[in-house]
């Protein structure tokens, strides 16, 4: 379960944040090896995260939001995976369609960052997605899958298996709006078909499908119960310790 806490709290919030997390799933005795944790805070925030998990022993994981296609030169606000390694990450998303929508963001681009994270020893997350119109034509699948094309293109079968995926339906992010479990299953299935086609069965099985839109405690489990959902990238719900908690102890909650 990886929390996106996009353009939200500053270094001091935070520390409060992961605390309050720590301490709500260390309440409810969850088993990190059962479910992993992730937050994946603003840059200016990764190097309070890392000192207080590493200070605290947390087994909470951490990463960016972002990642430069370069590895260092004149690239003015630029963020290299290289500083990101060496911060600690573990994760880095590339490709959120709010990169793609506001900065215009290519597959080849998003493609560049996917392959210099893996050099660094970071895993991506690589984000792929329709938005309303092409869900009311019907052609969500063929249009996520020329995305995972294009998104995972150079990569090799070994680098797929190991990298993570996020099934994101664009009309679904902070609209209040869910695609339902069988939405969720219907891509994600298609997602991971096309790893199995274009890489290897190995990568596909290996490769983590998560799904992202809305999720919260009350929906997470009935989306959790489909077979090609390995877990969930949250937006807004995970910037509230209690609701993101309850997200990553899914197995305790109601399917609905």
């Amino acid at each position: 379960m990886a929390g996106n806490w996009k353009m939200n709290l500053n270094h001091q919030e935070a520390v409060v944040l992961v605390q309050k997390l720590a301490w709500t799933l260390s309440d409810k005795k969850h088993d990190y090896r059962k479910v992993e944790v992730a937050v994946l805070p603003p840059f200016t925030d990764l190097r309070s995260v890392q000192t207080l998990v590493d200070g605290d022993r947390l087994e909470i994981r951490y990463g960016a939001q972002d990642v430069s296609p370069h590895d260092n030169g004149a690239y003015t606000g630029d963020i290299s995976a290289g500083m990101l390694a060496k911060l600690g990450c573990s994760y880095v998303v590339v490709g959120h369609s709010e990169r793609r929508e506001h900065h215009a963001e290519s597959d080849a681009t998003v493609s560049a960052k996917a392959g210099k994270a893996i050099a660094a020893g970071i895993t991506p997350i690589v984000c792929v997605g329709e938005g309303l119109e092409v869900r009311q034509e019907g052609r969500h699948v063929e249009h996520t899958l020329a995305q995972l094309d294009g998104s995972l293109a150079g990569l090799s079968a070994e680098q797929v298996g190991a990298l993570v995926v996020a099934y994101e339906p664009v009309w679904a992010i902070g609209t209040g709006e869910v695609a339902t479990p069988d939405d969720a299953q219907e891509v994600c299935a298609a997602l991971r078909g096309r790893v199995a086609e274009a890489w290897s069965e190995d990568a596909a099985a290996a490769v983590r499908i998560l799904y992202g839109g809305s999720v919260k405690a009350a929906n997470v489990a009935g989306i959790m119960e489909k077979t090609d959902v390995d877990g969930a990238l949250v937006g807004g719900a995970s910037l509230q310790p209690d609701e993101f908690g309850g997200i990553c102890r899914f197995y305790d909650m109601p399917v609905i």
